[in-house]
């Protein structure tokens, strides 16, 4: 399978906690710190992905077309509920937000369509490279 497959795979799985859908199932939300004790840690046999490193998770959601979505939060002016809504972003912040149009749990169909950028470019640099070659071989003087 390749790697947004695996991806919904997990997410349709109950096995998995540290990522699930999100935004009414037009976000993946990942718990980082669990996320790599619960599936890039895995022996093996179990292993979902051939990589132990988040940052090659993250590249290959980038690779994908996956755009980080940022939080903001809204502050509370007393002081308690300050310090309250701190720690439940900080809680927060270890949760990472990923977007893409094709990777929507309502149209699964759209899977197919989310392909890997950088066969998209190769193919677009090839293009550029046949439209640059010249007509005729130039005359030898």
């Amino acid at each position: 399978l390749c790697f947004p497959q695996k991806l919904w795979k997990m997410l349709e799985s109950d096995q998995f906690q540290s990522i699930w859908w999100s935004e009414g199932g037009k976000c993946v939300a990942i718990n980082g710190q669990l996320f790599k004790k619960e599936v890039l840690s895995r022996a093996r046999p179990q292993q979902v992905f051939a990589t132990q490193s988040m940052e090659s998770i993250i590249r290959q959601l980038y690779l994908y077309g996956f755009t980080k979505i940022e939080r903001d939060f809204k502050r509370s002016a007393s002081l308690p509920e300050f310090l309250a809504e701190e720690t439940a972003a900080s809680a927060h912040s270890q949760i990472l937000y990923y977007y893409n149009p094709s990777f929507n749990r309502a149209h699964p169909w759209l899977l197919q369509t989310c392909t890997r950028r950088a066969a998209l470019k190769r193919r677009a640099t090839a293009a550029v490279e046949l439209d640059e070659r010249p007509l005729q071989k130039p005359r030898r003087s």
